[in-house]
């Protein structure tokens, strides 16, 4: 199933009320916020700014030596699962059907995500694939290039793109751009249990680091470091995709007018690969983004070995004459 066919082409503005260059219209139809918006918002800054503090507390805990290597491991194994749960499952097969997966996987890839302290699976999905479909024109929930070309309209465009759009009353509609995943009884499941996945990515390194160690302090310093620091840089990682591959980086594929997606390298190994983000945008459905020599894209070794092993199907793999005609 391809993003064409799951975004209505009517919802696309017409391309001459935006020339590339100039700040984005305000919408005069947003609603006034009202009470469910304010708890909505209320929820994302707790979601947001909880893992940030944490890095504070982290580095003032790190200057002590307060650290286990439990601590690391059980961040970087959280990291992995929830990092995976994101770009193989979130991204690269529940927006784009870059393969098809048995039911058991799928379900298991939308909660690895859901841990990941980003949001529910269907209001993520729905969210990318808007951005998809306004890429870096009005529409677009969080492209840098909202306020203009200019110096500070880019800077202040790089804010929103990385964090200020979330706390926009802005919101994506669910039933025209994941009414797929709304007829899926068990996403809609894993979709509601959204909060209760939230307390266990929290709990699991709580209990775990408690475990291994033997004391109450074991377990809150895994708490802090694989727990909450974890969260907070697979946040920031997810959402320098947003901003900085946008603004920053080669553009060796063709996109369409006015989408500046860019391959930062540097994010590659963090970002699982999310970072070779010009490919992703010259062919979204693919499900491998680093096609070049060198490019490591971990999320596509992880669909390959799935392949390999059955557990999923129908995988939408890049060929040499597509990548070509792609070229600039």
């Amino acid at each position: 199933m391809s993003l064409k066919s799951i975004t209505p082409t009517a919802a696309l503005p017409s391309e001459p009320s935006y020339d590339g260059n100039s700040p984005f219209p305000e919408g005069s139809s947003m609603p006034p916020r009202g009470g469910g918006q304010r708890l909505s918002i209320a929820v994302t800054a707790v979601i947001v700014v909880l893992p940030f503090v944490a890095l504070g507390a982290a580095g003032w805990l790190l200057w002590g030596r307060l650290i286990h290597p439990a601590d690391i491991v059980l961040g970087i194994a959280l990291y992995v699962i929830t990092g995976l749960g994101v770009t193989v499952g979130f991204h690269r097969g529940l927006t784009h059907g870059s393969y098809r997966a048995l039911r058991p996987l799928r379900v298991a890839l939308a909660v690895a995500g859901s841990m990941s302290f980003q949001g529910d699976v269907v209001s993520w999905v729905a969210t990318h694939r808007r951005h998809h479909a306004f890429t870096d024109r009005p529409g677009d929930p969080h492209s840098p290039y909202r306020y203009g070309t200019h110096l500070r309209g880019q800077l202040r465009g790089l804010l929103h793109a990385h964090i200020g759009w979330l706390f926009r009353n802005d919101p994506t509609s669910a039933e025209r751009y994941t009414p797929d995943l709304l007829a899926d009884r068990d996403i809609r499941a894993v979709s509601r249990a959204f909060p209760a996945l939230c307390l266990l990515t929290l709990a699991l390194p709580l209990g775990l680091g408690w475990a291994i160690g033997g004391s109450w302090l074991h377990g809150v310093t895994a708490l802090l470091w694989a727990g909450l620091v974890r969260i907070a840089l697979l946040q920031h990682v997810t959402w320098s995709v947003n901003s900085l591959c946008h603004m920053i980086g080669e553009r060796p594929f063709r996109t369409r007018r006015h989408d500046r997606a860019t391959n930062l390298w540097p994010l590659a190994l963090l970002s699982f690969g999310e970072s070779w983000h010009n490919l992703h945008h010259a062919d979204p459905t693919s499900a491998r983004h680093g096609v070049g020599r060198g490019q490591l894209d971990p999320s596509a070794a992880v669909i390959r070995l799935l392949e390999r092993l059955g557990l999923v199907h129908d995988v939408r793999w890049p060929t040499p004459d597509r990548v070509d005609a792609r070229r600039i």
